[in-house]
């Protein structure tokens, strides 16, 4: 008989997570937990892009107890959008409350200079990095050293024009990446060879992707009641 679990429920990792600044919804959390809680045992899950913790944490608490490491990628460079050393002391206070800084490991690097010389077996990607066309297409690569049937997540996969173009330009044509779905923006593929309609379903998010981009140029333009027209009542992007 199988054993049940011992590690926190996802109840208990959400309700520290969605104290941490972030723009990962509850239901994109549960996406992440569910994918990072089905691996076996000593499994390295890849993350890009960490800002204050708020994934990290969910990742962490999905494997604690099974030797598992999260190795969170981000360079924590002094700047506006990106918050340097002050963010990073947020994201390892955040890391040591919710009790999972031992199950972390953090590569203080861009993911683009970490990953030639990256050279171990991955066994889940979470891709939230800088949000350009460039960018995505090198994380991307990180999947070649991730085995069949492995989850590759991208946040802000339909919601960002950076992200969506290199998805189209990548994915679409990929012989080793099969979409399944998405929560919100955050996107689920799969190692594994895709099928036409697979190829078809990436496309039919276009519409709401577009959609997207128009919402975001509405709140650019500070034009809320437009966007709250469309369904949007929100003054943050759509993710």
């Amino acid at each position: 008989m199988e054993s049940p679990p011992t590690g926190p429920s996802f109840a208990d990792a959400w309700a520290v997570a969605d104290e941490i600044k972030g723009w990962l919804t509850k239901a994109q959390g549960r996406l992440l937990w569910d994918e990072a809680v089905s691996l076996r045992p000593g499994s390295t899950v890849v993350e890009i892009g960490s800002h204050q913790g708020r994934s990290t944490v969910v990742l962490a608490n999905a494997v604690a107890g099974s030797g598992s490491t999260v190795v969170a990628i981000d360079p924590f460079v002094d700047g506006r959008l990106f918050g340097g050393r002050a963010t990073r002391d947020l994201f390892e206070a955040n890391l040591r409350r919710a009790g999972v800084a031992d199950a972390v490991s953090l590569l203080a690097e861009y993911s683009t200079r970490a990953r030639p010389s990256w050279s171990a077996p991955i066994d889940a990607l979470y891709i939230d990095g800088k949000h350009d066309y460039w960018t995505l297409s090198d994380d991307l690569r990180w999947a070649e050293y991730l085995p069949q049937g492995s989850p590759v997540l991208v946040h802000d996969c339909y919601s960002s024009i950076g992200v969506t173009l290199g998805v189209l330009a990548h994915v679409l044509p990929s012989r080793q990446l099969r979409y399944e779905r998405r929560e919100g923006s955050l996107a689920l593929f799969r190692m594994a060879k895709p099928t036409a309609a697979d190829r078809l379903r990436i496309l039919a998010q276009l519409p709401w992707w577009l959609r997207n981009v128009g919402l975001k140029i509405l709140l650019r333009l500070r034009l809320r009641p437009v966007a709250r027209v469309l369904g949007h009542d929100s003054p943050y992007d759509p993710y």
